[in-house]
């Protein structure tokens, strides 16, 4: 199922994220909170939330009649986790990487001889 974003709208210190899904001729519509402190306090950009909101849609059951969802502090601290867990093995590969040693005379081969 594809949800799509159809706007946003502030309830006291919340994000309210609206989604709706288009299952042939029906609409489904659906709502997903996110605290703005708390993302804050993760590290989680505003413009990140759209995004995981909807990844959070995505991981819910087909069968649940479920439509106001909450995007709590345990997705976003897993969100955290995975974010530091990706700059750690983009450091650890850029540092395994081998290093081409440096020339003797750097920038000779397109210099012009000196006669």
């Amino acid at each position: 199922m594809q949800y799509i974003l159809t706007g946003f709208s502030h309830d006291m210190g919340y994000r309210v994220f609206s989604f709706e899904t288009i299952d042939g001729h029906v609409r489904q519509s659906y709502r997903v909170r996110a605290d703005l402190a708390l993302a804050r306090k993760h590290g989680i950009a505003v413009q990140e939330l759209p995004l995981l909101c909807r990844a959070l849609l995505d991981r819910r059951k087909e069968d649940e009649s479920q439509r106001a969802y909450t995007y709590g502090e345990a997705d976003m601290r897993e969100y955290k986790d995975l974010c530091a867990a990706r700059v750690a093995e983009a450091q650890k590969r850029r540092s395994a990487a081998p290093r081409r040693p440096a020339a003797q005379n750097p920038g000779q081969a397109w210099r012009a001889q000196h006669i």
